[in-house]
């Protein structure tokens, strides 16, 4: 295991594991005719990415540095969509694109036809009205989102504003299956059925959790197929999560332990700062031979270093008492982990690694000193 082969905090990306996704997204391109694009806002280890690029058509990107880092250390198509571009933003994304995807008509209307004198193929990204998914946060189809264009929006806009319309672009799905696409694509296609037949692309985002044990890939084929075939377009997944799902980990030590109302392992990696979402969705992350509360004989609530009194992961069981200079292994520690990572309080920052068991080498990859800290904010 590699756990004691890395320093300690360090995410550590499994490349075998990472290679059995890619194998998945591979039957799925090759047996739909889509083209699946890595969305950097999910995992953006560039480091990581000469073992993705083989696998996959390219990137999506969400602003003129995620297109920047696309195009320079991907190397295959760049396609980007931003909430809301800024003039100097689209002026430094138009180049490093192929495709430009826009949030609202008068986006559209904005930079569409200096992106297309540019020889960049523009979309905008629609609101099918249909929700899907269960948290509200996540949920771009929620009432008064601002995300994507409503049917009844393009069709209070002046005749010809989307002659040059050449896709669209569908994202409402949060980790689900298929089932839910089939859904959404009915949805779909019954507001926006005005405009699809002069489309020659659709993309239908991210948030398919295809990598899942127990996805439905058969489905999600047949409804790629139905799309192709009654519109002649060239479908686009962008997945971020999928790509990375249950490849990464987190090492991390126990400092120390305190006692209130129970033992408290205190931890040199925090919720806030390492894993936000434990927070901001809930969520508790599992921890390779740990239990629920109560399951094993040693019950801690797991402690981040920070000021925040709420940094706590979780409370989870063990089988032997916890001791400071313990190693802890989280799960599932890539996919919108790595990017959405702070320095708050100057925690020190996990490092990065690799491990390949195939070979039994763990490789860091990148570590974090005071100079990261300090450039960040002068």
């Amino acid at each position: 295991m590699f756990a004691d082969q890395v320093p300690s905090p360090s995410f550590v990306i499994d490349l075998s594991l990472l290679r059995r996704n890619l194998a998945l997204l591979r039957r799925v391109q090759d047996g739909s005719g889509a083209k699946i694009l890595m969305a950097l806002k999910g995992f953006s280890t560039f480091p990581i990415f000469p073992a993705i690029r083989g696998s996959l058509a390219g990137v999506c990107a969400s602003g003129a540095w995620e297109a920047r880092l696309g195009r320079e250390e991907f190397g295959k198509e760049v396609h980007a969509y931003s909430a809301a571009f800024t003039e100097e933003e689209f002026a430094e994304t138009v180049p490093l694109v192929q495709h430009m995807t826009f949030n609202s008509v008068n986006q559209w209307r904005q930079f569409a036809p200096r992106a297309i004198e540019a020889g960049v193929t523009c979309g905008l990204r629609i609101n099918p009205e249909h929700s899907t998914g269960k948290v509200p946060l996540y949920d771009p189809c929620a009432p008064g989102s601002r995300l994507g264009t409503r049917a009844a929006d393009m069709a209070a806009a002046p005749p010809g504003t989307f002659d040059a319309l050449t896709g669209l672009h569908c994202h409402t799905l949060c980790e689900q299956g298929s089932d839910a696409l089939e859904e959404t694509a009915a949805a779909m296609e019954e507001r926006f059925a005005r405009w699809l037949p002069q489309c020659r692309w659709l993309n239908l985002g991210g948030g398919h959790h295809i990598t899942r044990e127990g996805y439905d890939i058969d489905r999600l084929l047949r409804v790629i197929r139905r799309l192709q075939d009654r519109y002649g377009v060239q479908i686009y997944l962008e997945p971020g999560e999928a790509v990375v799902l249950n490849t990464g980990f987190l090492v991390a030590s126990v400092i120390d332990i305190v006692e209130n109302a129970g033992p408290i392992a205190m931890l040199d990696v925090s919720a806030t700062a390492h894993m936000p979402d434990v927070l901001e969705m809930p969520y508790r992350p599992e921890i390779i031979g740990a239990g629920e509360p109560g399951e094993k004989a040693h019950t801690y609530r797991l402690g981040g270093p920070t000021c925040l009194a709420g940094d706590y992961v979780g409370t989870y069981s063990f089988d032997a008492p916890l001791r400071p200079g313990d190693r802890l292994v989280f799960t599932d520690m890539a996919h919108y982990t790595m990017v959405k990572t702070t320095m708050f309080n100057g925690v020190k920052h996990p490092a990065v690694a690799s491990w390949d068991p195939e070979t039994g080498e763990a490789k860091v990859l990148r570590r974090f000193a005071y100079e990261d800290f300090r450039a960040r904010l002068g």
